[in-house]
This record gives structure tokens, C-alpha cells and sequence, in this order.
């Protein structure tokens, strides 16, 4: 059995390493932050589709030891075949899958005082059995439960109610819930009470690097020619395209604005019903101001277009620590956040608030052209100093090392 210097630590739920999205950022630079730690033995379960799937072997840092096993610097990184036919259900057979396999590697490789670290709330109705063989072998859950995944309004009504039981199975059985979100933690807290449920706060992390682009840089240059943008001059909004992310208020309340400046969205519209339906409840296609512009995969490209944004509308109202809120907070001068308790967590003092009120955004907007350079840079520097002190990926990274080493089973 190994010695009790090293803590294993297993990590499902996200679909792997290289993919795009706030799981997959979380592990991405937890182990290149943590690689040259001699104390934690990262797995990590990564979600294979067979044709068309990332090839994560090809990131630096990654090294090839069979068609479903690879490295990541200090990270054991093994593949589970999903079928994507089995549509919105893939990501409940992810996890099972992923939770079964880190058992057998307990098994095989006699691993003493394991911790699965199950990222959302997926598996509640099923985890039961599971937890009780990990116990067995001297284990622990600990388990991320996200936002409000039940009150996302893209799910039905059935789906909705799954989310929520699962969610409630996930914290009866968790030995540890790490909640990304204070709000989330009061949440859960007061939620689930009858289970007596262990809960610690560690928020999500947040790249507090400039780009490494310029204003002549060639992509900069031919980006901003193609969307007929210019620096400074618009406000931005950078997200998943559902109703909960208040495109609707957002769109609606700069229609009405007064303001000279661009409305940029950065999102996935293809194809979605949603962006037909505010098309005809705004007529935001008759308003040249109002600018959908695609989606921005190069990290180091949209990191300039959000440093070079006059302002940045953040209209999130479900979740927890919402990861391009970091983002703008660290990158954007002017930030003017949607008033709920998540929001004002992580801003503060140093962004601008508004609510769902008629013209109450509006107005916000008309103000925030006027504000004066000394304003603005003041919001900067506060905003700038929050990620800095609070959500550096090194802090986070600190945080989890302590509780996973804490928590240790002996």
C-alpha cells in the first residue's frame, strides 16, 4: 500500500484537459499551477467521443502512453468512451463511468487514502453505491456542486426536477462539498440542513496575465477590420447564449440608451431558437449599434478585445463564481454586472450594478460614457487588485493543496 506522503486525488465531471469551458480551465491550470507538487497524484478522467475528439495529447505538458491513457505533467490522464448517441444523458454515463474506473484504479494500484473529486451534481440518484465501495477502500468524496444547474432555462421541466433530486443525492452523500461561490455554500447550507452537509468555500481562479497582443499584431488588425469594431468604442458581452445570461434585458435596455458606442456579443447563436425570438421582441437586427459577432477561440485575442472594451455587461443570474466574469474583472477597465448576490460576491466596490427595471440599465449605460478617466481607472485598479488578491489560480491552487492534504483519510 503506497506510503501515506502522497494523496490521490481523482477528478470526474469535466470533459478533459483541452476542452473549452469553466471545469476544463479549473484542471488545466490546477496541474500546471501544482505540477512540481511531490505530495498530490493527480487523475483525471477525460470524456472521448472517438471521431472528432480533441487530441489533448498534443498540449504541451502532455505525453502519449496509449491510445486512452497520457500525462499532464504531474496528472494521470485517462480516456472514457461515450457514445455521443446517447445524447443529453452522455454526460450522467460520463460520470458512472468515470466513478467506476477510478475505483477499479484504487483496486488495482492499491491506493490508500484516495479522494474522488466529483465536479457537478450529475450522479446523485446513483452515487450511493458508489461512495459506499470508495469508503470500503478508505476513501472520500468530495464533490463541486456548481450553480443552479435545475434552474437553467434550457432543460424541461422533468430534467429540471432530475438536477435538483441529484443535486440533493450529491450533498447526502458527499464527505466534503467545495462550493466555487459563498452564495452557493449558504445555499447548500440551508438546502439540505437535515443532512448535516460539510461544505468549505474556494472560488474558482482567474488568469491575471495581459495579452500578448498588440493593437498592429496582424489577428488584432484583421478582427477588428471584419466586425467594423474600433478599440474603446464598444461595450461587450461575452457568454453562453441562454435566457438566464439576461441577453434579453441587456439588448432591450441598449436599444433604448442613448449611447454612440457598440453592443458586441461574443456567443453561439447558430442555430438557436432564442436568437430568433429576441430578434422579434427587440428588432435589435434594426439597430446598427447591436453587433453579434461569433464566438473567439484564441484565448490571447479575446483577452485584447476584453482589455480593449470601453465597458463590459455581465447579465449571469444562475451559478456560482461565473468564469468570464473573472475574466473581465481582471481584463476590462468598466464593469457593469447584473445585481444578484453571485455578482456582487466577486465585484464588489469595484464594478457598476444594474437590475431588470425599465431604463435602469439604460441610464447606467448613459452614465458610464460620461464617467470621467480618473472614475474609470479607479474601477480598473479595484477591479484589477480583487482578482489579484482573491482569484490568482496560485492562491486557488494553495487552497485546494490545504484541504486536500487536511481532509486525508489515514
Amino acid at each position: 500500500m503506497r506510503g501515506n506522503k502522497l494523496q490521490d486525488v481523482f477528478i470526474i465531471g469535466a470533459k478533459g484537459i483541452g476542452n473549452y469551458g469553466g471545469y476544463e480551465t479549473f484542471l488545466k491550470k490546477i496541474i500546471e499551477t501544482d505540477r512540481n507538487n511531490a505530495k498530490i497524484k493527480y487523475h483525471v478522467a477525460c470524456k472521448y467521443n472517438g471521431q472528432g475528439a480533441m487530441d489533448e495529447t498534443k498540449l504541451p505538458g502532455a505525453k502519449t502512453i496509449d491510445d486512452h491513457h497520457f500525462t499532464y505533467y504531474n496528472a494521470d490522464c485517462f480516456k472514457i468512451n461515450i457514445s455521443e448517441k446517447l445524447g443529453p444523458a452522455q454526460a450522467i454515463y460520463y460520470d458512472i463511468a468515470a466513478f467506476k474506473e477510478c475505483i477499479r484504479q484504487i483496486k488495482k494500484q492499491n491506493i490508500s487514502h484516495p479522494i474522488v473529486y466529483v465536479l457537478a451534481c450529475r450522479i446523485g440518484p446513483f452515487v450511493g453505491r458508489y461512495v459506499k465501495q470508495l469508503h470500503q477502500l478508505g476513501g472520500k468524496l468530495f464533490v463541486n456542486p456548481d450553480g443552479h444547474e435545475w434552474m437553467r432555462a434550457k432543460w424541461s421541466k422533468p430534467v429540471r426536477k432530475y438536477w435538483k433530486v441529484s443535486e440533493a443525492g450529491m450533498a447526502k452523500h458527499a464527505d466534503l462539498l467545495v462550493c466555487d461561490s459563498v452564495n452557493i455554500e449558504k445555499y447548500i447550507q440551508m438546502s439540505y440542513a437535515k443532512y448535516q452537509p460539510k461544505t468549505t468555500f474556494i472560488a474558482y481562479g482567474a488568469d491575471v496575465t495581459a495579452s500578448n497582443l498588440t493593437a498592429d499584431s496582424e489577428k488584432v488588425r484583421t478582427w477588428y477590420a471584419e466586425k467594423g469594431l474600433k478599440e474603446n468604442d464598444y461595450f461587450l458581452v461575452v457568454g453562453r447564449f441562454v435566457p438566464e445570461n439576461n441577453y434579453a434585458t441587456m439588448i432591450a435596455e441598449f436599444i433604448k440608451s442613448t449611447v454612440k458606442k457598440d453592443l458586441v456579443l461574443i456567443t453561439n447563436v447558430e442555430h438557436n431558437k432564442f436568437y430568433e425570438e429576441l430578434k422579434k421582441s427587440t428588432g435589435f437586427d434594426k439597430d446598427p449599434r447591436i453587433k453579434f459577432v461569433g464566438t473567439v477561440y484564441d484565448s490571447e485575442l479575446l483577452k485584447y478585445i476584453r482589455e480593449n472594451a470601453f465597458g463590459y455587461l455581465h447579465g449571469h443570474s444562475v451559478g456560482g463564481t461565473n468564469p468570464s466574469l473573472l475574466e473581465a474583472l481582471s481584463s476590462t477597465k468598466l464593469n457593469l454586472l447584473y445585481d444578484v448576490g453571485f455578482n456582487r460576491e466577486v465585484g464588489q466596490d469595484s464594478a457598476l450594478y444594474w437590475t431588470k427595471k425599465d431604463h435602469n440599465l439604460a441610464h447606467l449605460l448613459e452614465k458610464a460614457v460620461n464617467l470621467t478617466r480618473t472614475e474609470i481607472e479607479d474601477l480598473n485598479k479595484k477591479s484589477n487588485d480583487r482578482i489579484k488578491n482573491d482569484y490568482s489560480w496560485e492562491l486557488i491552487t494553495k487552497q485546494y493543496n490545504k484541504v486536500f492534504l487536511e481532509k486525508k483519510v489515514h
